[in-house]
């Protein structure tokens, strides 16, 4: 599978790094690709390093103002022009999508591709990877948003939960059908 990751490029203490440690590591023994922004710092290194650690392939997109910052010695990498070129190169390059913890442009990136999944344009799986809590409060507002009526889908068809990493990973093999 390419799975895209949308998540921060922020040095964070382990609370964060050990859990995506961790959910890299599956990925990449799971013979996966990694789809990420390309950037060769904080979490997003984190993140590339355990995918190549343990076998899996990378595919960055990264942008051209934050190019400098693009990691060496990739699988791919594609340099797009702008923010919403990269967010539309990341989608097009995934099978499935799993957002980890971020600022506001990974809660950019999340609910562009809720969007799209709200209105049928993609049918990709989503797991929200609420380490440590993270997500909390966001949870309660979508489920706040099914109950009054703002989704014309179940939550459950944009978004699946996942607290820990490995249940992350399950739900995108058994979602697309890979042993």
């Amino acid at each position: 599978m390419n799975i895209c990751v949308f998540l921060s490029a922020a040095d964070l203490d382990d609370r964060y790094t050990g859990p995506a440690r961790d959910f890299a590591r599956l990925l990449g023994k799971g013979g996966h690709t990694l789809v990420w922004g390309g950037s060769d710092v904080g979490l997003m290194k984190v993140v590339a390093d355990g995918v190549e650690e343990a076998g899996g392939r990378l595919l960055g997109v990264s942008v051209e103002f934050l190019a400098a910052k693009a990691r060496d010695g990739v699988d791919e990498m594609i340099v797009a022009k702008d923010l919403a070129e990269r967010k539309r190169l990341l989608l097009e390059r995934a099978d499935a999508v799993v957002i980890m913890v971020g600022g506001t442009g990974t809660l950019d990136e999340a609910t562009e591709i809720l969007e799209l999944k709200k209105h049928g344009h993609t049918e990709k799986p989503v797991v929200l990877l609420n380490t440590a809590g993270f997500y909390d409060g966001l949870k309660q507002q979508f489920r706040r948003m099914e109950d009054e009526g703002f989704l014309p889908r179940p939550l459950t068809d944009l978004v699946f939960f996942a607290e820990e990493p490995v249940g992350a990973l399950a739900y995108l093999e058994e979602s697309l059908g890979v042993e």
